[in-house]
């Protein structure tokens, strides 16, 4: 019978090199630098299988410290209602907005950027992106920073 998770801090340089190579696979998804599991195992020389093996059982210390904050730039029609569906897109995902810029819609569009804290975040953030994108009048979805 397993009890409850441990935890250790451990040193990088410490750590079996595989899981300094998953955790910089995590890090490139969620910037953004790399938008596929594929591209960033391919990138830090790893499985896809190793990642996914690793990839809930390894983070970087500040990142159990505090959630992570992501910047999000949403292109929306300027339409009724759009931007609440991709609020609500985030809000589902347990995504906490904190931050809300939207600029005056030109040529019918309107760039909206929000920051937000992941920590109780359901699913990924590619997965986040691809669900705010297929909202009714979303034209992109992106990562600016996180």
């Amino acid at each position: 019978m397993s009890g409850p998770a441990k935890y250790f801090i451990v040193e990088a340089d410490a750590m079996p090199e595989i899981f300094r190579k998953v955790a910089e696979a995590r890090r490139l998804l969620e910037t953004g630098e790399e938008k596929t599991v594929n591209g960033a195992a391919q990138a830090v020389n790893i499985s896809r299988s190793a990642f996914y093996k690793y990839k809930d059982a390894v983070r970087p210390f500040q990142d159990m410290l505090h959630g992570r904050i992501v910047t999000f730039q949403v292109l929306l029609k300027d339409e009724p209602g759009v931007l609440s569906k991709a609020l609500n897109v985030l809000a589902d995902t347990g995504v906490n907005i904190l931050t809300i810029n939207q600029n005056i819609p030109v040529n019918g569009c309107a760039v909206v950027t929000m920051t937000a804290e992941t920590s109780t975040l359901q699913d990924t953030l590619e997965e986040v992106l691809a669900q705010v994108s297929a909202e009714t009048g979303v034209i992109r979805c992106e990562i600016l920073a996180g």
